[in-house]
């Protein structure tokens, strides 16, 4: 199958794909909601929702970029070693 047009109208196939992929989130967010809550405030929570996880999700990028390369090692005694050469420099 060749690729449609960018303004082409979307396929069944393309509507079930994305269905696939939306229902579960937004039934994950409405079991959330308060009693009583409406789709449009489901919608709202849902966007501010994926703000938050697209955050989380690129400071956990930067830690295992971080730890990749050793910049994020937490050693105290080396850190205590390197004051306390510090300190007798004095």
């Amino acid at each position: 199958m060749t690729m449609p047009k960018k303004d082409a109208p979307l396929t069944i196939e393309e509507v079930v794909e994305a269905s696939d992929i939306f229902f579960p989130l937004f039934n994950e967010v409405s079991s959330r909601m308060p009693k009583g809550a409406q789709v449009e405030d489901t919608l709202k929570v849902m966007e501010s929702i994926a703000k938050l996880a697209q955050k989380e999700r690129a400071k956990k990028r930067d830690e295992k970029t971080k730890e990749k390369f050793g910049f994020n090692k937490n050693d105290k005694k080396g850190s205590l070693q390197s004051q306390e050469s510090d300190d007798s420099s004095d």
